[in-house]
């Protein structure tokens, strides 16, 4: 038999249902059609400063949705990270530039999934104000979360329910709510509290509301006149504030970002600065860097990948899940907690270590995550020797020389590899003549067929490098009982080993400037094009004379004009009209 409070919940869920009108048609529909952007005539004060970047490039202004992580980091940072949330957020495509982050602009949610979504805003919302099962434990979130207290628990109070939605409202929806918009959302509340006799009630199910609006779930680029560019548009101070903490912390706006884009003080170049340093000072900067590497090295991957346990025995869920921890580890110690070399982390030995990956790697296990660095003569070097790497960019019951080298030419130096024509005869790989006991010998024998050898040339001479480990990451001297040859070459870089691969991708000048490319397209939310070469050039060299640290490239990004200015999407082309007479 259910308890009061649980029918009260579920009435709850569905006087929240009433918040959500037209939100199935927005969502279903996408955003990529999204082009009428807000305008807010906010103007500042000058123009940035001329070593800043090219003050005539900008990027397009786009909608797009919340990925799930930003959404979960925007629960944990808005009420606190004991608040559970389930999985509201579908998983999303991967783009055609290798980021999952330009594909959000492009994309709808199903019905089913809208259903997940309330149910997770419900879920949410009654724990932030503690409306649970009677006798069920739960925190005491609303003595914190709720900034006030009502007249009464079993009735409306417009004032107290007022101050809770103008300064929740300000986190969820990155901006100040105007009055029209605070009196609407109280309205509801005391709708809530009326109908079901309980205050706290009614505010849940507007916070269930908030949570399931489309303003809230999408990033929306909204624009102003820009005083320094007459007749063009930049960014507005929320959107700009946005914009930054999201690419930096992979989250919402905090208080202090918000109260920066409420002065204005954002949009100068002092004030701009002064609120980048804060935000590069912060522990939430670890989950920005995270996430865009987690982005780039398409470790979403590792949400579906499996190996086969009769090959690979210490192949378990826990040595995947902790092979993709033990990488993101490493990058964010190396390049932003040591503020290192980027390209040195390609060779660095220096690492991080679980029991689960100790087994694999063939080294002692010690109790949780510790420092960990392979000894000189170790033949790992770098993250291409990770076993998150390897594994990943491997078949389930065998390792792929030409896999591994594709994906490092697309994921680090931007280079395209085309895919295999159709009707390709791959048996010299997959049911290969036992006579060929190597990968080497049976790609070799691949090669012979002239469809295939061109796009082989470029990816097996790097893949095969890697071929003393195994499927699973695994180091092995040998295959077939024939001793491995691990030589190879890399862009006329000939190397014997993978260390001498490590070595060779360290020194190749394509490996920052893809990085670059990677990490600006990701900041704006959007491929690059040939419009923003002259950006792409500027930050190149602010990086190369940085010495290749990321904390200097995120700091040459986010102050640049181009990260603010706003420029006009390209025309669409305007299709020939034939007459008769043609």
């Amino acid at each position: 038999m259910q308890s009061v409070e649980t029918r009260r919940i579920r009435s709850l869920g569905r006087f929240g249902g009433l918040f959500w009108t037209g939100l199935t048609t927005a969502l279903v529909l996408g955003i990529a059609g999204c082009a009428n952007y807000m305008t807010d005539q906010r103007s500042a004060d000058t123009q940035p400063a001329a070593d800043l970047g090219p003050v005539d490039v900008g990027s397009v202004p786009r909608a797009r949705f919340m990925t799930a992580q930003q959404y979960s980091n925007m629960i944990a940072d808005v009420f606190g990270s004991d608040i559970q949330i389930g999985t509201p957020i579908p998983p999303l495509m991967r783009a055609p530039d290798g980021l999952l982050s330009t594909t959000a602009g492009s994309v709808g949610i199903p019905g089913g999934q809208l259903m997940q979504l309330q149910r997770a805003a419900t879920s949410i919302a009654t724990q932030v104000v503690d409306k649970g099962d009677i006798g069920k434990e739960l925190p005491a979130h609303r003595s914190y979360l709720v900034p006030c207290k009502p007249k009464a628990d079993n009735a409306p109070d417009d004032a107290c329910a007022a101050k809770f939605i103008r300064s929740t409202g300000r986190l969820l929806f990155r901006r100040s709510l105007d009055d029209a918009q605070v009196a609407d959302w109280v309205g509801k509340a005391h709708q809530g509290a009326e109908h079901l006799k309980d205050f706290y009630a009614g505010l849940a199910g507007v916070l269930e509301g908030m949570l399931i609006d489309p303003m809230v779930l999408m990033v929306v680029d909204t624009t102003e006149p820009d005083p320094a560019r007459p007749g063009q548009r930049r960014l507005d101070a929320y959107s700009l504030a946005s914009r930054l903490s999201f690419f930096l912390w992979n989250s919402v706006p905090n208080d202090a970002v918000l109260k920066a884009a409420e002065s204005g003080e954002i949009q100068t170049p002092a004030g701009r600065a002064r609120v980048v340093e804060m935000m590069l000072s912060s522990p939430r900067v670890e989950h920005g860097v995270r996430a865009f590497f987690d982005d780039m090295l398409a470790y979403d991957k590792f949400d579906s990948l499996a190996k086969d346990g009769m090959v690979y025995s210490r192949e378990s869920g826990a040595v995947l899940k902790d092979a993709r921890e033990q990488t993101l580890r490493t990058a964010y110690d190396h390049l932003i907690v040591r503020n290192r070399d980027y390209r040195d982390l390609f060779t660095t030995r220096d690492t991080f270590m679980s029991p689960a990956l100790a087994s694999v790697y063939n080294v002692p296990a010690v109790p949780g995550w510790a420092p960990y660095a392979f000894p000189e003569d170790s033949p790992r070097a770098g993250i291409l020797n990770h076993v998150s790497f390897l594994a990943l960019h491997s078949h389930p019951g065998r390792s792929s020389p030409t896999l591994r080298g594709k994906a490092l030419r697309e994921t680090l130096l931007c280079q395209v590899v085309p895919p295999p024509p159709p009707n390709v005869d791959f048996s010299a790989v997959e049911d290969p003549d036992a006579n060929l006991h190597t990968a080497r010998e049976r790609l070799t024998a691949h090669r012979a067929n002239p469809v295939c050898a061109g796009c082989h040339k470029i990816t097996d001479p790097i893949g095969l490098a890697m071929e003393n480990f195994d499927g699973a990451g695994q180091y092995r001297t040998s295959e077939g009982g024939v001793t491995i040859d691990a030589s190879g070459s890399l862009d006329g870089k000939a190397f014997n080993n993978p260390q001498g691969l490590a070595q060779a991708l360290h020194d190749h000048p394509g490996l920052p400037t893809c990085l670059v490319k990677r990490m600006y397209g990701y900041g704006v939310g959007g491929m690059t094009t040939a419009v923003d070469k002259p950006q792409l050039e500027y930050l190149n060299k602010r990086f190369e004379a940085s010495g290749y640290r990321i904390p200097d490239l995120l700091r040459a990004i986010v102050l640049s004009p181009a990260f603010g200015n706003v420029a006009e999407p390209p025309a669409a082309p305007v299709p020939a009209i034939k007459t008769a007479a043609q």
